[in-house]
């Protein structure tokens, strides 16, 4: 059976000079970084080494790159560091109803647990978060704002920069969860987004499952949320996993600053898809036309759910997804697509395709073959 691997939201394969970047500290070079001995010596020396490497692409001090695990420990670290460093100030944050769950469910813990209040802001039909909405919410005692770069499940730009800003204006904290943005849309530097924290992950850009990064902008120290030695200045203990994070560096200097994901090979093939979408009766494109990453396409059928559509196109070899794949297998309608106002009902069959480097226009003239009866099967119409 042929593979069509349309879930490059969920993961990246791994390049194969990345892996080979990553090999020699699976075993030659395998001391920890934190022992005294010259052994420890090189590995904290390549770590280092590391950390200014990837400064450089994001255009920051090495002192404000934060090695963690990958995107959720990233906005983990980022809302209960900063929540906790700063309650004292204020137990206000703001959100989106559209963000990922690794964001939701810190801000849901803070609020039934230690006595924040959250602030969920809607969105558009689209999935645009409205700067005016946040200006109205934003209050005296608001420590911490935290909206994505970009939807994972729909593919929405939110407009960052100037949600950063007003926040920057306001003396409000800013985080973004951007783990989708990077290697999709121009990066120039990490200041772009007039954020105070950034969440970067590997795996979504062709580097290695297991390694992700925070941006914290200095002087800002959030609470550690990991207890145990002083390892990453004090703000994330557990000995640093060298192989990801070169591979992680690797990556974020291969794949980065010109995107991994080619906007001039991508539009048209994701037109095509869209144009597919658009062409059958009963279903229905969500999120924007436009102000989208180019890669994703996400729609939603009428009179059939998302599991009997993703098994439908498994069966014909199509990998897809119903949103984010941190929720796979879940009964539940996609937060997201119920934030957009689509009754719940029919949000429960969002079906997600997004493409990346490997994908072929062989592939879109296959899918364009099977999709639609595919579709037709599971709404028991075929």
């Amino acid at each position: 059976m042929r593979t069509v691997y349309f879930d490059y939201n969920a993961t990246t394969p791994l390049d194969s000079a990345v892996r080979e970047a990553m090999l020699p500290f699976l075993d030659g070079i395998y001391g920890n970084p934190s022992s005294v001995h010259h052994v420890g010596r090189r590995a904290r020396s390549i770590l280092d080494d590391a950390r200014d490497r990837t400064a450089q692409v994001l255009g920051s001090k090495p002192s404000e790159v934060v090695f963690t695990s990958g995107g959720t420990e990233s906005n983990n670290l980022a809302i209960f560091g900063v929540a906790r460093l700063l309650k004292g100030k204020g137990k206000h944050l703001i959100t989106s109803v559209i963000e990922h769950h690794a964001v939701l469910h810190c801000l849901d813990y803070l609020e039934k647990k230690e006595g924040f209040e959250v602030t969920r802001l809607p969105v558009s039909r689209e999935g645009v978060v409205a700067v005016e909405d946040l200006a109205r919410a934003i209050r005296p005692d608001t420590i911490l704002v935290s909206i994505m770069a970009a939807n994972n499940e729909v593919g929405t730009i939110e407009p960052v920069a100037e949600l950063g800003a007003l926040c920057r204006s306001k003396g409000v904290l800013f985080h973004t969860d951007a783990v989708q943005w990077f290697g999709k849309e121009p990066f120039q530097n990490i200041h772009q987004f007039n954020a105070d924290l950034v969440s970067i992950c590997a795996h979504k850009f062709h580097g290695p499952k297991g390694a992700g990064v925070l941006f914290i902008k200095s002087p800002l120290l959030p609470d550690p949320v990991l207890f145990g030695g002083g390892h990453e200045n004090e703000r994330r203990a557990g000995t640093e996993n060298l192989p990801a994070i070169i591979g992680l560096t690797e990556a974020l200097e291969r794949f980065v600053r010109t995107p991994v994901f080619s906007r001039e090979k991508l539009l048209p093939l994701s037109e095509r898809l869209i144009a597919l979408v658009e062409g059958m009766e009963n279903v229905r494109l969500v999120g924007p036309r436009d102000r989208r990453l180019v890669n994703t396409v996400s729609f939603l059928v009428e009179g059939s759910d998302s599991i009997a559509l993703l098994a439908g196109l498994d069966l014909e070899g199509i990998c897809a997804s119903s949103g984010s794949a941190c929720s796979a297998g879940s009964i539940e309608p996609s937060h997201v697509i119920v934030g957009l106002g689509v009754e719940r009902n029919l949000a429960n069959s969002l079906v997600r395709f997004s493409l990346g480097r490997e994908t072929s226009l062989a592939e879109i003239e296959y899918a364009e073959t099977v999709v639609p009866r595919i579709i037709k099967r599971a709404q028991g119409l075929a």
